[in-house]
């Protein structure tokens, strides 16, 4: 089977997306096995530390294992790790990938730790894939009245071109997540735009594909225009969340006496699973 690295270059060059989904238990997982299944699409399942500290690492990693062994395109990605400890952890317990977000430091703060990540996956294992972020976007994936708290969509807090190519030339990181109008969460009144040609401009800089997260509450339109102009994995979490929750709500008002959990709780799943194949189609131009 191809790595996650061969399936990001295959992804480049075909103009798609390889869809990236969070989980927070095993209804997660199977909503995304299941749609992956279906479209015979590569999928990268995320966990961020809460996540990862609720399902359990060895946990996830032995349930994403279980794909490998038939074959499947799964990939299992530690996302948003806060600590050079904590990558150190997900690269010994040998996930596919890991994000060092740094994004809340000062520069040289962020290119100090994410290099330190480097160095050890190098030194470890060399093909675990370790992503850098540069530009705060917020933390909490929710639905919001405004923006997330510290978030400023401006010039000046956007990424710049030049700041991208210089973090990866001095941390050596292979996927980049640059701050170009993306935000965590989804605002009620609609999401900020991308900055597509910024995108452009990062992904010409910085020499290594790009990431978007905060992917819930984007246009369809914003993604097509994204991935065109460079980015390779896209994020959704908070689409999950909701679909998960509403699906729960609708099936105990709907059978108020069933006590079976995995009778109740299968619209959850199925609603998250419906979320996923519509984001895997659009991202790979299905």
């Amino acid at each position: 089977m191809k790595t996650l690295r061969e399936y990001v270059t295959e992804a480049e060059e075909k103009k798609i997306a390889i869809g990236h989904f969070n989980i927070s238990n095993s209804e997660g997982f199977w909503a995304v096995v299941s749609a992956s299944k279906k479209f015979g699409l590569p999928v990268i399942i995320g966990v961020s530390e809460g996540e990862r500290d609720f399902i359990g690492i060895k946990q996830v990693k032995a349930l994403v294992d279980t794909t490998k062994t038939e074959g499947l395109p799964i990939f299992l990605n530690a996302d948003h790790t806060y600590s050079v400890d904590r990558v150190k952890e997900v690269v010994d317990a040998e996930f596919d990938a890991v994000i060092i977000d740094g994004a809340e430091k000062s520069f040289e703060e962020n290119l100090k730790m994410t290099k330190e990540s480097v160095d050890y996956k190098n030194s470890k294992n060399p093909e675990v894939l370790i992503e850098g972020e540069l530009g705060f976007i917020g933390k909490s994936s929710k639905v919001l009245d405004e923006m997330p708290g510290g978030v400023e969509i401006s010039e000046n807090t956007m990424t710049k071109p030049e700041e991208a190519q210089e973090f990866v030339k001095e941390t050596g990181i292979d996927l980049f997540a640059p701050a170009v109008g993306n935000i965590h969460g989804m605002i009620r009144g609609g999401n900020p735009k991308l900055d597509i040609e910024r995108i452009k401009n990062i992904r010409e800089a910085s020499g290594v594909p790009l990431v978007l997260h905060g992917g819930s509450g984007i246009t369809d339109e914003e993604f097509k225009q994204a991935i065109l102009a460079g980015i390779s994995i896209i994020h959704i979490n908070t689409e999950l969340r909701l679909a998960y929750k509403q699906g729960i709500q609708k099936s105990l008002i709907e059978n108020p006496d069933e006590i079976a959990p995995y009778k109740y709780l299968k619209p959850a799943l199925q609603a998250m699973q419906a979320v996923v194949e519509k984001r895997m189609a659009l991202f790979a131009g299905r």
